[in-house]
């Protein structure tokens, strides 16, 4: 009774936040604009505090933005039909193969063995393994599926704090650098193919993201690790040989990756395959359902599938489209106009630096949706290349260590209780400001240049 108490007054009060934000908006903005910021700011609400299920909530734009008047049911369900939601299944997919085979374990013990045994070494293990498998998992399941392993390689508590911290930090690195590692990315995807701004290619994301994701993890574990170089850690269990399923997974995997670099054109020499990448990632997904693969058994697996994840995905599509047809989107940007004197990194460092601390305490995916028509709004007005700044806000939003409420990956490791948000904050902090630099350094001299 008192869970239901609780629920009940935590949806009243994200109503009274969005009645609050609505009467304030209305004030400069028009009704069906102010209706929009009441609409978006009950779902970051309901989102942050759980008052709903996060799958219930994501489909309320279905009903609320027609209802309202601000854009009408077949424009609002679109979003949830994006291509991108069907790459991103895929991926789901595949994720769950490699989680009901084992091939993660397999993955993460061979890694471990190539790093010295000692505390730091142990560390940026940690780190680059959770960052090799949020690049293909969600950065939930990957720190779900490692913070038992975190726990076990030391019996110390301020070293399992820094060990649970390099795996969160870890997935959350990691998830940039493929474009399906995580939401915030699927969503800048999609928001390219609506405004019909050039696709960036699979491959073409890795060989940008990459290189600063590597960095990161260095500097990452390089902090994490200070003071405990002379720390021994656990020796970890032998692992049996791949199995049959692992091994068909990992062949299904390196045949997928195989694909992906064919796909990729290299001007002037290959123009790639043609492919539709969420064709790809797709079909890859279905084959694990195939006779001779036998992988996936859809009565068993599809409870796995995390539908509210892709309704998430609508919801943002759905968000970002409404911003941009009530204007709502060329308002703000037009409101952000005296940014556009100053020079294009210093633009990009404010970019970087508000996304990067919003994020800490709203959702990322509910940030960047919102966020993202408005940057393509204000590059567009400025003569700026919307691609670089898009990327730049989606990279970021996924860069903010401080609090758990910031990324599952941190809420997951401080529900071990090991851990206080002191000292969360205290190196999240570092690594806010470490990754705005990097962020800001990469785009000027790097990505500029290629995208």
């Amino acid at each position: 009774m008192m869970d239901m108490s609780s629920q009940m007054s935590r949806f009243l009060i994200a109503c009274i936040i969005a009645v609050g934000a609505f009467s304030m908006a209305w004030v400069w903005l028009t009704m069906t604009q102010a209706l929009l910021v009441g609409s978006i700011t009950l779902l970051v609400a309901l989102w942050t505090n759980e008052a709903l299920p996060m799958g219930a909530v994501s489909l309320l734009p279905i009903i609320m933005f027609p209802g309202f008047g601000i854009i009408d049911t077949k424009t609002t369900a679109f979003g949830y039909a994006n291509p991108i939601v069907f790459l991103f299944l895929g991926g789901f997919m595949l994720a769950i193969a490699v989680e009901k085979s084992g091939l993660h374990r397999w993955m993460a013990h061979h890694l471990l063995e190539l790093f010295p045994s000692n505390a730091k070494g142990v560390i940026f293990a940690l780190a680059l393994t959770s960052a090799l498998l949020s690049s293909v998992l969600s950065n939930t399941t990957t720190t779900l599926l490692m913070i038992s392993m975190g726990l076990f390689l030391s019996d110390i508590p301020k070293i399992q704090v820094r060990y649970l911290l390099a795996i969160a930090y870890g997935a959350s690195v990691g998830g940039v650098i493929t474009p399906i590692g995580t939401a915030p990315n699927l969503i800048l995807l999609g928001l390219l193919s609506e405004h019909s701004l050039p696709a960036i290619p699979f491959v073409e994301w890795i060989m940008l993201v990459a290189p600063m994701a590597l960095l990161m993890l260095i500097i990452m574990s390089w902090i994490l690790g200070f003071g405990l170089e002379n720390e021994p850690s656990q020796a970890t269990e032998s692992y049996p040989p791949l199995s049959v399923p692992q091994k068909k997974v990992l062949i299904l995997l390196v045949g997928l990756m195989s694909v992906l670099l064919l796909n990729a054109p290299i001007q002037p020499y290959w123009d790639g395959l043609g492919l539709a990448e969420e064709g790809v990632m797709l079909g890859f997904g279905l084959i694990l359902f195939a006779p001779k693969m036998n992988l996936l058994d859809w009565e068993e697996d599809r409870a796995k599938i995390p539908f509210r994840i892709m309704f998430l995905f609508g919801a943002g599509f759905a968000i970002a489209r409404a911003f941009s047809d009530t204007g709502l989107a060329d308002l703000t940007a037009h409101s952000l106009g005296s940014l556009g004197s100053l020079s294009p990194w210093l633009i990009l460092l404010a970019v970087a630096a508000l996304i990067t601390f919003t994020t800490e305490i709203t959702s990322n995916t509910a940030l960047i949706s919102v966020m993202l028509p408005v940057i393509y709004s204000f590059t567009i007005q400025n003569h700026l290349d919307p691609i670089l700044f898009m990327m730049v806000a989606t990279i970021a939003s996924s860069y903010a260590f401080m609090l758990p409420i910031a990324t599952p990956p941190n809420a997951i490791v401080m529900s071990s209780g090991i851990m206080n948000v002191k000292e969360m904050a205290r190196y999240g902090f570092i690594l806010n400001i470490v990754g705005i630099v990097l962020i800001v350094l990469f785009a000027t001299f790097y990505w500029r240049y290629v995208i």
